[in-house]
């Protein structure tokens, strides 16, 4: 276990108290990405370590989030809702699959409490969707996978971009790709038009443009499937 994780203490935000936390190292061999930026690793998932939360309070995050600085008015409503509560969950070196739902579920409770940027909160429906994919709970993927397109998707139409260190044309790919994951192959390609349509995307970011035209030939190939299976 030690070979890929360290133990740290930090300081929660909320509470103030010192809490552990585990951190990823950073050189952990890499298997395949999937189109959606879902990496798979080699003998471990470092996605089961992506929310820190606080052992005295009950408090989750992302590490960015967690260290980072935070609204008074955020920080004040968090702190009410816990004084009430008892919600501080064990500390656990080496995390299991429920272990890491349940704080996500926590973080995106804190995120949607703290109206966090909608792009933000997609993310995190992501990550839960892919800690579904990789334990093979393909129903409850399918589910977080949704959320996510759905809340990128209200994102492009209200926030102003770059979001959560992305620009509008990855978010626009990344909902191509999941609804391409989904088999919803008319929404993949309504997506993922818009960026080979895109002439400048070329200039602006050439990478993101093969990889949605690759995609795209991708999408219209399994859709040919899909359709030759249906007349069987």
């Amino acid at each position: 276990m030690g070979a890929f994780t360290f133990t740290v203490e930090k300081p929660c935000p909320i509470c103030g108290e010192s809490t552990r936390v585990v951190k990823t190292k950073s050189k952990i061999a890499v298997d395949s990405t999937d189109e959606d930026f879902c990496v798979h690793y080699k003998d471990f998932n470092p996605y089961l370590y992506k929310i820190w939360f606080c052992e005295k309070c009950g408090y989750a995050a992302d590490e960015k989030t967690f260290l980072g600085s935070m609204p008074v008015v955020h920080k004040r409503k968090i702190k009410e809702f816990l004084d009430s509560r008892k919600l501080g969950m064990e500390f656990v070196e080496e995390r299991t699959v429920p272990d890491a739902v349940a704080a996500y579920k926590l973080a995106i409770f804190y995120a949607e409490m703290t109206e966090q940027p909608l792009a933000k909160r997609a993310g995190m429906y992501l990550g839960l969707a892919w800690i579904f994919r990789y334990s093979g709970e393909q129903d409850k993927e399918t589910e977080m996978m949704q959320r996510a397109a759905d809340l990128y998707d209200q994102s492009l139409m209200t926030e102003r971009f770059p979001q959560n260190g992305m620009s509008d044309d990855t978010a626009v790919y990344l909902i191509g790709a999941i609804y391409y994951r989904l088999k919803d192959y008319e929404k993949a390609t309504q997506y993922l038009s818009r960026l080979i349509g895109d002439q400048s995307l070329r200039d602006r970011d050439v990478q993101l443009y093969k990889r949605a035209r690759d995609l795209w030939q991708s999408v219209r190939e399994d859709q040919g499937e899909a359709e030759k299976e249906e007349k069987k």
